[in-house]
């Protein structure tokens, strides 16, 4: 099965505009095979536009939900997408996965806000969303949530061996596609698809670098710093030796008093 992820700039507020690019990636992704398109944190309405959060915040089954699903299902192409949700006075960082025929099939809000930024516009997330996709465990993270090792392993200990995660990572923390995906990768047996944006949004400029990677902490797929569309056939995690692969669940030995993870 074929996995795209979209690495492009930020709309910027401009929800319309945001449609029409969407639309056009999920076609451009379905015309090369793909049945997944993962796009970046907060697409809806932009990642570095506070004053639009609590302005512009759809609930989950709205207006914007309803259409990305009708995009969803008109280009055949699933979408895995970050955006604003509002619910009951609050708002959320959130990302809500369609697969191809529109039906939603999974729904996350973000664990870990990172600084006062981020803080100040969102509420905390609270659990993890689960789900099959393609006969895999896959699961849903966003951007810092992932850097931490307890989250990746509480989903690996699920059985998890896909993560979809939307991203916002700035110009200068290059550090995190290039070593920290793939650490967390091949801790825990992952596949991560990692979709972060390019170009600038008020004072952010993102670092792009979006990438793929299994479970051997290889790169299946990754960009550059410009606006990407990558796609990659998951059937070549099928062909990975297993004896090079990490064997810490198997192995880790606790010491003293521990949390779960």
């Amino acid at each position: 099965m074929k996995l795209a992820l979209y690495q492009g700039p930020a709309i910027d507020g401009d929800i319309e505009a945001g449609f029409i690019r969407i639309e056009r990636q999920l076609s451009a992704a379905a015309l090369a095979g793909a049945r997944m398109a993962v796009f970046p944190e907060v697409f809806l309405p932009g990642y570095n536009r506070p004053d639009l959060h609590h302005s512009l915040a759809q609930p989950l089954g709205g207006e914007w939900t309803r259409r990305l699903s009708a995009l969803a299902k008109q280009t055949g192409c699933g979408i895995t997408i970050g955006w604003a949700e509002a619910d009951g006075g609050k708002v959320y960082n959130a990302a809500t996965c369609f697969d191809e025929t529109g039906a939603q099939i999974a729904h996350y809000r973000k664990i870990q806000l990172y600084g006062p930024r981020e803080q100040e516009s969102f509420e905390f997330g609270d659990s993890y969303t689960v789900f099959d996709l393609w006969g895999r465990k896959a699961a849903l993270l966003i951007c810092y949530d992932v850097e931490f090792p307890q989250h990746c392993i509480a989903l690996a200990k699920q059985g998890v061996s896909l993560i979809l995660v939307p991203t916002a990572n700035p110009r200068g923390f290059e550090y995190v596609s290039e070593a920290l995906i793939p650490a967390r990768a091949a801790e825990m047996r992952l596949t991560i698809a990692y979709a972060n944006f390019c170009g600038s949004e008020g004072d952010i400029t993102f670092g792009g670098h979006s990438v793929i990677v299994g479970p051997d902490a290889k790169p299946l797929a990754s960009a550059g710093v410009g606006e990407t569309l990558l796609v990659t056939d998951l059937s070549a995690l099928d062909r990975i030796d297993g004896t090079i692969l990490s064997q810490q669940q198997a192995d880790y030995r606790r010491v003293g008093k521990t949390d779960d993870t």
